[in-house]
């Protein structure tokens, strides 16, 4: 792997989030970051108040986590992969529930979703994710770097929140606070793309269920997201959705396989490509279907030597979607085998045509067995409240 150094002071640091007031603290064990997000209830009451309030005002006010158009430029083949073992699976998870009346498509993930955050800069931003199998039905697959904020020097991004199915301002299924981030050291300590993965441990899931007007003594003593207007009090009160897998399910997980193989792709794109021109919105996930390939890439703007590659004409907002094996469109699951990290423009026409993903090896395994055995609690309460 090739290791990116840093300016001075951008090492693994404990960092002081932003306007919630958590902290979190990086811990590295071998070749595993640990990181803390929203540690105790009291915190992800903080991150969940923030995107609840005003109806979802700063979910619908978010832009996706863009990419620079002149960093949009050409991989090249760098030669063969070599798996660090032999190939594994861990299967996925179907819902409890009995599927949805209505979906946008079926051939949709219910798993996938935006993942939103403020950036070091104060900007409310959002990429892509799913919903992956874990012990505790509680863990989210994305890029290292929509969890990561390496453009600001800091560790993990502020208020990191996962809406599965999200849609203009909607989350059908709850909205999911970030508990803790698992990533390649060689990520978090030197940018290294090579390893431009994360996987993030989630609390049970929040619906608002409306509003209810009360006295002054009962709105003071409200731990939950509260308004007050024209004169009167009012509770926007919550429920707990459950947890995630049980929600919406969990993709499986895949390392160590053959490159060469069809996958299907899944994310929010938004960005212009690199010519100007906007074909999609983010509202909608979109997909793409295709081989990936047999040679390692590389990627000299961002020092990457092993990524493996697809053809596919999404730009930014769709980084941080799944690369999903053997997906079966009748149950929507398959095998999470890669994640969107870079986007390419091979002819040199000013538009994408090619994204790129990790090689998930035995170490990316590594990182995702530590995740799925993490717990995480509710933070609501019988009563609509949040719990400090």
């Amino acid at each position: 792997m090739n290791r990116i150094l840093l300016p001075a002071g951008a090492a693994v640091l404990a960092t002081g989030l932003l306007a919630a007031g958590l902290s979190g603290t990086a811990r590295a064990d071998g070749d595993i970051s640990q990181d803390s997000m929203a540690r105790r209830t009291a915190d992800a009451v903080s991150v969940a108040s923030f995107w609840l309030a005003s109806n979802g005002a700063a979910l619908r006010s978010a832009t996706q986590y863009g990419w620079d158009a002149k960093e949009i430029r050409k991989v090249v083949s760098k030669g063969g992969h070599n798996a660090d073992g032999a190939p594994g699976t861990t299967a996925p998870i179907g819902d409890s529930r009995p599927p949805a009346t209505a979906t946008q498509n079926v051939n949709l993930p219910k798993t996938v979703g935006k993942v939103f955050f403020v950036d070091g800069s104060g900007k409310f931003r959002w990429c892509s994710g799913t919903s992956i199998q874990s012990n505790y039905r509680n863990l989210v697959s994305t890029a290292g770097h929509c969890v990561y904020d390496t453009s600001n020097d800091r560790s993990v991004m502020d208020k990191w929140v996962f809406v599965p199915g999200y849609y203009q301002g909607r989350a059908p299924w709850g909205i999911y606070v970030g508990e803790q981030a698992f990533t390649h050291y060689d990520f978090e300590a030197y940018e290294d793309y090579d390893r431009d993965y994360a996987f993030v441990t989630v609390y049970n899931g929040i619906h608002l269920t409306g509003a209810k007007q009360v006295n002054r003594g009962d709105y003071q003593r409200f731990t939950g997201p509260k308004r007050s207007w024209g004169g009167r009090n009012y509770l926007l009160l919550s429920k707990d959705a459950g947890r995630l897998g049980d929600n919406v399910g969990g993709q499986g997980f895949a390392w160590n396989q053959p490159t060469g193989r069809y996958v299907r792709t899944f994310g929010y794109p938004a960005a212009p490509h690199p010519d100007g021109d906007k074909p999609y919105s983010g509202v909608t996930p979109k997909h793409c279907y295709g081989r990936t390939t047999a040679k390692a890439l590389g990627a000299a703007w961002l020092k990457i030597e092993e990524h493996i590659g697809l053809k596919c004409a999404v730009t930014p907002g769709f980084d941080g979607g799944p690369w999903l094996l053997n997906y079966d469109n009748s149950k929507r699951l398959g095998y999470v085998n890669g994640t969107t990290s870079t986007f390419a423009d091979q002819d040199g026409n000013g538009r994408v045509d090619y994204i790129t993903s990790p090689y998930f090896d035995g170490e990316t395994e590594a990182v995702y067995d530590r995740a799925k055995n993490v717990w995480t609690d509710k933070i609501v309460g019988p009563n609509g409240e949040l719990y400090r």
